[in-house]
């Protein structure tokens, strides 16, 4: 898939494929066997993480004001955390990280100015969240409550290395219907109308360090009962893909899974913020294996769509073996939030 930029989707291709989707290309698994690309070194920024998702809970963090000379330089703050939690009782409990607590909390600033004063508070009512998730938060600030730590990113092109989440696959979370909206990246996954799916979502980078996420390496794995719907929230620079069939996902002769995929890009640092998506059955076309029904759009104003019904009897703007080398399909989408609204089993 190409974006307006004319960059390739973050993907990891075989050499008949190689560059065939845009904005870094997303990533079809056709590496041969053995050839899952370089290794490549994870390294984890700490990020300070404030954002209340729980709308029965308050949280404020004091304003912090931190002398900072002309150049960069990180310092540590001694933050003070109110929590109230409304039930029938009232709870309120004052933490001095470098007084009563054994952790502490590294503010990392950087600014070219003789000082800085930062504060910090959020709650999903000032945040401006909805419990539509397709809204999105009015103050414009994004809530990352259980994500991991942000591995930096590296390469270029075909080899990019994005965000894999530290520990491994914390940059995928499930969240409620409810916190949906309080997150940037979201997609919402809605069942099958007749039967249980097994669901499954990996990384491009494997664990190991590899362009290897899609053979049989999911970091989240779940079942989606009929008619039944889940969201999941992923970190900003996040490259991947899902699956889905009944009963377990079925895999090709090297291990691939090769059932038909969804693919993600949210983020892409290399590409100033833009996002993409796709639907493809290459892998499960190349294996002679069943082409399971998806449709993928976005649920914000573009309302962009890829998909293909059961057996690829109807294709939409997704990848088929045919289209394997083909640029410019799928959603490309411009830098910002976004919701992606995942149909299983789709008919059309």
């Amino acid at each position: 898939m190409h974006f307006s930029k004319s960059l390739t989707l973050l993907a990891a291709l075989t050499s008949s494929a190689v560059a065939r989707h845009g904005h870094n290309a997303l990533h079809e698994g056709h590496l041969r066997r053995g050839d899952t690309g370089s290794t490549v070194t994870l390294t984890t920024t700490n990020t300070v993480y404030v954002c209340p998702c729980d709308s029965s809970t308050s949280t404020s963090i004091a304003s912090i004001s931190t002398p900072i000379p002309e150049t960069t330089s990180t310092s540590t703050a001694v933050l003070t955390t109110s929590t109230s939690t409304s039930t029938s009782t009232s709870t309120s409990t004052s933490i001095s990280t470098s007084i009563s607590s054994s952790t502490s909390i590294e503010l990392s600033t950087s600014t070219v100015a003789s000082s800085t004063s930062t504060t910090a508070a959020a709650s999903t009512t000032s945040s401006g969240a909805s419990a539509d998730w397709t809204s999105v938060p009015s103050s414009g600030e994004y809530c990352t409550t259980g994500f991991g730590g942000v591995t930096k990113s590296s390469g270029s092109g075909d080899t990019y290395v994005g965000n894999v989440g530290s520990p491994y696959g914390t940059n995928i979370q499930e969240v409620s219907a409810s916190e949906a909206s309080s997150y940037k990246y979201v997609v919402q996954f809605q069942g099958s109308n007749t039967e249980a799916w097994k669901v499954v979502i990996w990384n491009k980078i494997g664990p190991d360090g590899k362009m290897d996420g899609w053979y049989g390496k999911a970091c989240h794995s779940f079942t989606l009962a009929a008619g039944a719907t889940k969201y999941y929230a992923f970190d900003t620079d996040s490259q991947g893909g899902w699956t889905a069939a009944k009963a377990s996902i079925p895999t090709n002769a090297y291990g691939s899974y090769a059932s038909t995929w969804g693919e993600f890009d949210f983020g892409s640092t290399a590409n100033d913020g833009w996002s993409g998506f796709d639907v493809s059955a290459i892998q499960a076309q190349k294996a002679d294996l069943t082409v399971q029904g998806m449709k993928i759009c976005s649920a914000l104003s573009d309302g962009t769509c890829s998909s293909i019904t059961k057996g690829a009897g109807t294709v939409d703007n997704a990848y088929t073996s045919a289209l394997a080398d083909k640029g410019g399909i799928g959603g490309n989408l411009v830098a910002g939030p976004v919701r992606l609204a995942v149909t299983l089993d789709y008919c059309g």
